[in-house]
């Protein structure tokens, strides 16, 4: 049963004007290059607080979250940020169980990842992990179950990976 509100991915990015790597498949603003509905193509005017609107929309629709969740991950952003708390919360952001499993190149986005979370694939430290909003430390070691290895997400994860491995994760085969 879908959740009230959920709208399709490509519908969400041509929304946006925007392609976000973490849902899916490439191409969502190439096939149509406007926003979605019968007035899709008119003119916009962009006023400060639109503007700020859509990078919001942008960073929830992105990682996946809901209006609450982002509320709570900006409140523990700015308890312990210094000074400019929006890096803070990117890091928290960056640091979630799913999107590290997408980062990481275990799925090919973050719905997948999502999805092998709550399938039980993944391990952190050796522990099942069927939680996809953990926020993991530094050091904290992700593995999938051989179960998963030669499962189709994984597989096609690895043939072609939506974003490139970052510096800041190790990963052994």
């Amino acid at each position: 049963m879908k959740r009230k509100g959920k709208i399709p991915r490509f519908k969400q990015q041509r929304r946006l004007l925007t392609e976000l790597p973490g849902l899916g498949k490439a191409g969502a603003m190439e096939r149509k290059p406007y926003p979605p509905g019968q007035h899709g193509g008119k003119r916009i005017k962009y006023s400060d607080h639109r503007l700020q609107l859509e990078e919001k929309q942008k960073i929830r629709v992105h990682y996946g979250l809901r209006e609450k969740q982002l509320d709570r991950f900006v409140k523990k952003a700015k308890a312990k940020a210094q000074g400019k708390w929006i890096d803070t919360l990117i890091n928290l952001l960056e640091l979630r169980l799913d999107n590290l499993v997408f980062r990481a190149g275990f799925a090919p986005s973050i719905p997948a990842a999502k999805q092998l979370i709550s399938h039980n694939k993944i391990q952190v430290n050796g522990k099942k992990a069927n939680i996809r909003s953990i926020v993991l430390k530094v050091g904290d070691r992700i593995e999938l179950k051989a179960s998963a290895v030669n499962g189709i997400t994984y597989q096609q994860a690895k043939l072609s990976p939506r974003l490139p491995c970052p510096d800041w994760i190790e990963k052994s085969e």
